[in-house]
């Protein structure tokens, strides 16, 4: 790489991150799209303004080899952006990948599955969580986010804020939900968390600023899961409607 080439480069990769901040994309959206375009910065020797279809043709089929569908159309997407809003140029490729049309239904666990599952759970914080996410139906990030005053405890709903697509909805609050949380809160009394990040042990939760690492849950569901003999995979194990409390 050139010294011209890699400071074009670096230059034009701070205007698309500037451009996926200011286009209010998702923090999982700008980070695949950012990715994609250092992945494609680094094939092509960081030369990636004047791409032929010949050129994206072979780097797609390539990547395709080592990654999934999603990620190919992720690098697409991240590219298209680029160029529409880093170059200012006409995007040709749109034709360029088609992904095979596949209806899957998502693996969901049984009620005593998921009992067995937060059983096995041994860290409170983890148990309390996956069971909450596990009542409301929520996705991961949606259940971290989840603050003191989300709950609507006389109405029984909880306000999930930013959800997929940016949009608010409201869900219904099990008792055993509300419940399980009351007596997690008393445990642990944030102000604003309702899932407060660990790093401080129990004495520094109740001032944490931020979540659980979602990696931490992560890397904990997936021993659990392991652990309890469940052959389904993840995410989407998580789902289900009311239950007792844990």
């Amino acid at each position: 790489m050139t010294t011209s080439s890699d400071a074009t480069f670096n230059k034009d990769y701070q205007t698309h991150l500037k451009h996926l901040q200011l286009k209010g994309l998702q923090p999982k959206t700008i980070g695949a799209y950012a990715r994609a375009i250092r992945y494609i910065g680094d094939w092509f020797d960081y030369q990636i303004r004047d791409l032929t279809e010949e050129q994206l043709l072979e780097y797609f089929s390539t990547l395709l080899n080592t990654h999934s569908w999603s990620t190919v159309k992720l690098d697409l997407y991240g590219l298209k952006f680029f160029y529409q809003h880093v170059l200012h140029k006409p995007w040709c490729h749109l034709d360029l990948i088609k992904p095979p049309k596949a209806v899957r239904l998502p693996d969901i666990v049984t009620v005593e599955e998921a009992i067995h599952l937060f059983k096995t759970t041994r860290i409170l914080s983890y148990k309390v969580f996956y069971f909450t996410v596990y009542s409301l139906g929520l996705r991961l990030g949606e259940g971290l986010r989840l603050e003191v005053g989300d709950l609507d405890a006389e109405r029984h709903r909880v306000h999930i804020r930013d959800a997929k697509g940016n949009k608010d909805r409201l869900v219904p609050l099990p008792d055993a939900t509300l419940e399980v949380l009351r007596r997690f809160w008393s445990v642990h009394r944030n102000p604003v968390l309702l899932f407060p990040n660990r790093k401080g042990g129990l004495s520094g939760s109740g001032s944490a600023t931020t979540p659980l690492d979602r990696g931490g849950v992560q890397t904990t569901l997936r021993k659990v899961v392991a652990q309890c003999g469940v052959k389904k995979r993840l995410p989407h194990i998580l789902y289900a409607t009311a239950m007792q409390p844990i």
